[in-house]
This record gives structure tokens, C-alpha cells and sequence, in this order.
């Protein structure tokens, strides 16, 4: 299968180099011309906990991103979406399908009034990276699923395709007739770890041995499955504490959240599409959401110190 991968940073080098190393033909996209440069030259170094591997896989910036593919995986920053789609429309064909893996929930609306919501199919994954330095990631592969579907539930030729090619590639794929629910579920998890890893600066080693901390995370996610319910969503996670455990499976102690390595580099997170969108529906519905809008407010106020001290 011909896939371009959107947005080819921790995550989306690990899930494109995976999927390049089992024969796929994979196109990775990134703004950061040294990081494309180190894999066009180097290949893309993949670390995991069984092996280390050195994957020859293509790369390029936006500008060069090339001709239609058969499938694009969107896995930009939620507030970049239609930019960088935009960027990359190159890619996108008549017979291009379009599968938005980012985290939090509202991409499909965003890439449905770009392409075309017939275009577009929604999913969630539980694969895991870290960005080492150009050209090399950690890949957290092994036994993380990830979960696609139509948006109107149906199990259509081209998501059987998509399945049997992750399925070779050695990445669980799950189809789902449910995937908002399936959507929610993950952001339980993202709930539960990102905004406390940025707002602490902890690695999960650190953030998992802080009992207050688990605390604080069950009751961010207890308030996230009250909302869903209350929104008429279909969950399968039904104690808070699952998501706390299933955030940190598999992964090593020196894994850092999403939402903290973009702190770490000053960048915007993505809290407004994950906590923030919790606090949303929780209005929406009549729920109560404090502690996840203490967290929103947390990341916000670290975001600013961050934005006027480069200004300094």
C-alpha cells in the first residue's frame, strides 16, 4: 500500500516506519528538514524494547510531499490540521482515503470540510513514540492496537484493506461500528496522563510513582466517562482506573507525554482537543468538569510563562 504519513514526528515515524519495514511503500512528511534529511540519508533509526533497527524509508517536507497515495494518516497537532493538510493536498487523489489517528476529538469535522467527508474514516492508536533526535525514534509497536472506522459504522473493502495492512505490519487493528466510542476511549487515557506530565515535567517513571498523582488522574477521567454518558456515548472503559493503567502499558519509564514534549520545546499543546474537550461536552450535557478544567488552566499558564520568556 502507498501511505503518506502527515505529520512524521515520534508517532508518526514509528507507525510509518513499521509499516515501511513491511514492504509498504511509506512517505514520511515533516516540516523539520533535518529530521527528513537524517532519514533520506540515513534511514529512519527505530529503538524498541526487543531490537534496534535501521529502516530505509522516503521523507520530505510539505512542499515536496509528491503525488496521490492510497492512503493518508493525519497525525499533525490537532490546531494544525487544515494547514497541514492543506500543504500536502498533493497527496490526496480521487482514490485517496484520508485516516485521522490524532489525539482528542473534532479532526473529522476539520478534514470533512477540506476533502470531503466521504474521504475521511476516524481511529484511535495506542502505538506510542518518542523523538530521539533526527532521524530516530523510540517505537512503542509491540501489542499496541489501534482502532479505525467509517464514520457511519460501516465495514467497508478499503477499511478491510487498511486493517490487513497493519495486521502484516505487526500492528493490531481493530474496526470498529462504534468509533466514537472508540474515540472517547482513548481519550480517557490521554485524560488521564498528558496534562499531569506537562504540568510536572515527569517522565511516566516519575509521574507513576506519585500516589496523588494517580489520584488526581482517576478523578480527571471519572469526570470524562460521566460526560460521554451523559452525551449518549457508548464506552467500554468503565472504571476510571483502567485508563491510568492502560496510558503506561508497555511503555518505559523515561516515556514522555505528548503534552509534555511539547512543552519541553515551547510549543502550543494540544489540552483544548483532549481535557479541554471534555470541559466542552461537560458544559454542553449540565456536567460538572473541575478537575479537568484546573488542568486546562494549568497547561495554559505554563503555555504563556513559556511564550513570554521567549520573547525575553
Amino acid at each position: 500500500m502507498r501511505v503518506g504519513i502527515v505529520g512524521a514526528g515520534a508517532l508518526g515515524s514509528a507507525i510509518g516506519g513499521t509499516l515501511a519495514e513491511a514492504g509498504n511503500d511509506v512517505l514520511l512528511v515533516n516540516r523539520n528538514r533535518t529530521h527528513v534529511d537524517a532519514i533520506n540519508r540515513y534511514g529512519l533509526t527505530m529503538h524498541a524494547q526487543d531490537k534496534d533497527r535501521i529502516v530505509p524509508v522516503r521523507a520530505a517536507v510539505p512542499a515536496e510531499a509528491g503525488e496521490p497515495v492510497d492512503l493518508v494518516i493525519v497525525l499533525v497537532k490537532s490546531f494544525h490540521t487544515a494547514e497541514a493538510v492543506t500543504a500536502t493536498i498533493g497527496l490526496i487523489g480521487p482514490n485517496t482515503t484520508v485516516l485521522s489517528l490524532q489525539n482528542g476529538l473534532g479532526h473529522e469535522d476539520i478534514l470533512g470540510n477540506l476533502i470531503g467527508r466521504d474521504k475521511v474514516i476516524a481511529g484511535k492508536t495506542y502505538v506510542a513514540g518518542v523523538m530521539l533526535g533526527s532521524g530516530q525514534v523510540i517505537a512503542a509497536v509491540a501489542g499496541k492496537e489501534t482502532i479505525i472506522g467509517e464514520l457511519d459504522g460501516r465495514v467497508t473493502p478499503r477499511i478491510e484493506r487498511i486493517a490487513a495492512t497493519f495486521e502484516a505490519a505487526g500492528m493490531p487493528l481493530v474496526v470498529s461500528r462504534n468509533i466514537l466510542g472508540a474515540m472517547w476511549d482513548k481519550l480517557l487515557v490521554n485524560v488521564a496522563t498528558g496534562a499531569l506530565s506537562g504540568i510536572t515535567r515527569l517522565a511516566y517513571g516519575g509521574l507513576y510513582a506519585v500516589p496523588e498523582l494517580e489520584v488526581t488522574a482517576t478523578a480527571a477521567v471519572a469526570e470524562a466517562i460521566a460526560v460521554a454518558k451523559a452525551s449518549g456515548i457508548a464506552l467500554e472503559t468503565v472504571d476510571p482506573h483502567e485508563a491510568w493503567v492502560k496510558a503506561a502499558s508497555g511503555l518505559p519509564a523515561e516515556f514522555k507525554a505528548s503534552m509534555l514534549q511539547s512543552l519541553e520545546k515551547g510549543s502550543v499543546t494540544e489540552v483544548d482537543f483532549i481535557n479541554g474537550a471534555v470541559v466542552r461536552a461537560g458544559t454542553k450535557t449540565g456536567v460538572p468538569t473541575p478537575v479537568n478544567a484546573t488542568l486546562v488552566a494549568c497547561v495554559k499558564g505554563i503555555e504563556r510563562a513559556a511564550c513570554t520568556a521567549g520573547r525575553r
